[in-house]
């Protein structure tokens, strides 16, 4: 598998890749389909200003940015994570979640991708001493939020048969 990567990364950096139609992607906050990507058997290279539309990141001087976590990308020469081809910027979206421990899953036949949660967002309640907001129903069905109960003592009782 890695051979298979370093492979697809000297193409790239030789500039030998191909451009692939319309590519699907799934996320947490639904799908996006990307007009234009490189075809890559292992990673998923978009155009920067897609990268909103694909995992909520934005590309910025500094690196790859969404709220206030920040991954640095040096974007002066080819890498793992960021290429330029002719007039064209390409940012490996793979890249950017194997380095935030970021699960993904893809069908390449279908040009399909599907990206799981960043982890670093859902744990920043924990350092924040703050329990993210849901709604469930009671027992008669309303519809009960977390905020509603907000500087109130609370006792969240859970069950799972698994």
């Amino acid at each position: 598998m890695r051979f298979l990567r370093l492979l697809t990364i000297i193409a790239l950096l030789l500039g030998t890749a191909q451009l692939r139609a319309e590519t699907t992607v799934i996320t947490v906050n639904g799908v996006n389909n990307v007009p234009e990507t490189l075809q890559d058997p292992n990673d998923l290279w978009v155009k920067p200003a897609a990268l909103p539309g694909v995992n909520g990141f934005e590309l910025k001087p500094e690196g790859a940015c969404l709220d206030d976590i920040c991954v640095p990308v040096k974007q002066d020469r080819d890498s793992e994570i960021y290429l330029t081809r002719g007039d064209a910027n390409w940012f490996n979206v793979t890249e950017l979640a194997r380095r935030l421990d970021q699960s993904y899953v893809h069908d390449h036949e279908d040009a399909v991708w599907s990206f799981g949660p960043v982890p670093a967002t859902r744990n920043r309640f924990v350092n924040d001493h703050v329990a993210p907001d849901f709604t469930l129903a009671d027992q008669q069905g309303n519809p009960v939020t977390l905020s509603a109960h907000k500087n109130k003592k609370v006792l969240l009782l859970t069950w799972a048969s698994w």
